[in-house]
């Protein structure tokens, strides 16, 4: 058990109560408890298998490869709509945990003999670019280079800023505003 852990649980306004009884189950299978991300996480031989996560509304179990999972009880959900691999359970009451404690043991075994097995998730479709960065791309060649040569989940990030804006003056300024870091190699959120 980390201490962390320990004081993630008593610093919880909302979900503290939710998090013991989950956390109890967890220990009960074979993963080991650690701390990534400022949150309660739990591997399997090195490897990331849950984590804990605290949300205004509930508290959720994220499965890291949630998708390879057979979820015969429906309780997986994708973490929002551009989520690829991961899955979430949500909590919102002791009883809540309780009531699923067996289902949360058995779709760990089933997440460790994913991770046992190497199993991973496939890469991403490739997505259709949104016109304006298309069309700035199509335009200078040099930006077209540097963007390709990003990381695949780099080009997506960029992609869905730019086509998330609902006016095309904002999706081109989105565009302007990021054109140097694509030249320098770095992702939205690089430093």
């Amino acid at each position: 058990m980390d201490e962390r852990v320990d004081e993630c649980i008593r610093a919880s306004t909302r979900w503290s109560a939710e998090m013991a009884a989950l956390r109890g189950v967890l220990l009960s299978t074979e993963l080991t408890e650690d701390w990534k991300w400022r949150q309660p996480c739990y591997t399997h031989d090195g490897h990331n298998v849950v984590i804990l996560g605290e949300l205004r509304d509930s508290l959720i179990l994220g499965f890291f490869k949630g998708e390879l999972l057979a979820d015969p009880a429906g309780v997986l959900e994708p973490n929002g709509p551009n989520s690829r691999s991961a899955r979430r359970m949500c909590f919102r009451s002791v009883e809540d945990v309780e009531r699923l404690a067996d289902t949360v043991r058995a779709y760990v075994a089933e997440a460790i003999a994913v991770e046992e097995a190497g199993l991973t998730v496939g890469p991403a479709p490739e997505q259709e670019l949104a016109e304006e960065l298309r069309v700035r791309l199509d335009a200078d060649p040099d930006l077209a280079a540097a963007f390709w040569a990003l990381t695949p989940g780099r080009r997506r990030e960029y992609n869905l800023y730019v086509s998330g804006a609902k006016q095309a003056s904002t999706r081109a300024a989105r565009v302007e505003r990021h054109v140097e870091r694509i030249r320098s190699g770095r992702g939205m959120r690089d430093r």
